[in-house]
């Protein structure tokens, strides 16, 4: 564990420095103005741009390299040498208000959860062993180096077929995830010419895109059709193998490389906590993102489950969302601390793109629904944006 000064009292402790404790951090050390110490504690000694980890064919060109998709924290924070503490969250005791990192007890003031998620495998025998997952940085440097290794080997090995690769999952990141490896250009990734991969999106029980527009779903259909994707729609994964996924109703379907992205889930030490758990195990949490019977603890992002009043659905899970939550989160926080009124979050949702593979994008934004290469662009700009706003904070502007 690095940062392990201890500050003179407890901390206002955030845990996980992803897109919602990133700005929660930067939200609270602008509203408390120096009056309580603020520690951010991550893992990794980086912020991921987890949005853009579906982008596997850039990753396998970078062989190795994370510049693109990662930015050093350290020059993110401002404030004591201590405000970052670089270690795994292990345990969070919150009757005795500390939390173990690295095997030591680092007590709190404050606690905001704000620590991701992890694939969800729901049970499935050998999913886990045998399929590649985009939901952190290593897993999709790890499945890019996979299919341009398995692309770049002599025509002879593969008999002339093409590369076989099975996404399973039918939201947006299995969507873009089946669309990126359709169209992406391996050619240039292996330096020479190579037949696109034949790929199987397996949607499972769940609609294709379930939850979006109608019409966004029509088109992201059609597009991913165009670019020859086979859509396995109705029956859930029931079993994977080396090399075969088993559907229920006993549907074998073979494949090469096999991508799990039907979902995430809290992760352990999240799941272990003794409060309300939703769905996959998130954090229920009440109209100002504080955890039920805990004040001062807060939790926002892929780990809680927001009930939005107005038509009792849970908000989604989304980068959109938790950077939405995080400074309503931060100030909350602080007025906890102060003895002052909270104020209930309002979720407003400014728009849905999913990227179709790496040409074009469809998205519901303002009411219309839109497709084609101009929607990629405004996706792009969007986790331009998000970048551009992590990466100011280095050069105190928002502090």
């Amino acid at each position: 564990m690095t940062g392990r000064a201890e500050p003179k009292e407890p901390a206002i402790l955030v845990l996980g420095a992803g897109y919602a404790g990133l700005e929660l951090w930067h939200a609270l050390r602008r509203g408390a103005r120096g009056r309580y110490p603020i520690r951010l504690v991550d893992r990794h000694p980086v912020h991921v741009m987890r949005t853009e980890l579906y982008e596997l064919a850039r990753l396998s060109e970078a062989e190795g390299g994370v510049t693109p998709w990662v930015v050093p924290l350290q020059g993110l924070l401002s404030g004591p040498a201590d405000a970052l503490l670089t270690g795994t969250v292990e345990a969070i005791a919150l009757e005795d208000r500390s939390v173990r990192v690295d095997g030591e007890n680092v007590p709190f003031r404050a606690l905001a959860i704000c620590l991701g998620s992890v694939p969800a495998y729901y049970g499935v025998p050998g999913a886990d062993v045998y399929c590649h997952s985009v939901y952190r940085l290593s897993g999709a440097q790890k499945l890019a180096q996979a299919i341009r290794d398995a692309l770049s080997r002599p025509p002879g090995q593969a008999q002339g077929k093409r590369l076989r690769v099975t996404v399973v999952g039918g939201g947006s990141t299995g969507t873009e995830v089946a669309g990126e490896i359709a169209t992406a250009n391996w050619s240039k990734s292996v330096g020479h010419a190579v037949p696109s991969p034949e790929v199987r999106l397996v949607v499972g029980a769940l609609p294709f895109l379930a939850g979006l527009d109608p019409k966004l779903v029509a088109r992201a259909r059609k597009i991913l059709g165009a670019a020859g994707v086979e859509l396995h729609e109705g029956k859930n994964v029931r079993k994977v193998e080396r090399n075969e996924l088993e559907l229920e109703g006993g549907v074998h379907l073979p494949f090469d490389i096999a991508v799990w992205a039907a979902g995430v889930q809290a992760p352990p030490v999240v799941r272990s906590l003794s409060v309300d758990h939703g769905r996959s195990g998130r954090i229920r949490v009440d109209e100002h993102l504080e955890v039920p019977g805990h004040p001062g603890v807060f939790c926002i992002g892929d780990v809680a489950e927001f009930t939005d009043p107005r038509n009792h659905l849970p908000v989604p899970a989304t980068a959109q969302a938790a950077v939405a939550e995080a400074p309503v989160a931060a100030r909350n926080l602080l007025h906890r601390l102060r003895g002052q009124p909270l104020e209930p979050f309002v979720y407003r949702e400014r728009g849905v793109i999913v990227a179709v593979g790496t040409r074009t994008a469809v998205g519901r934004v303002g009411g219309l629904t839109l497709g084609g290469r101009p929607v990629l662009v405004l996706k792009n700009l969007v986790e331009s944006v998000e970048r551009r706003s992590a990466t100011s904070h280095a050069r105190g502007k928002q502090d």
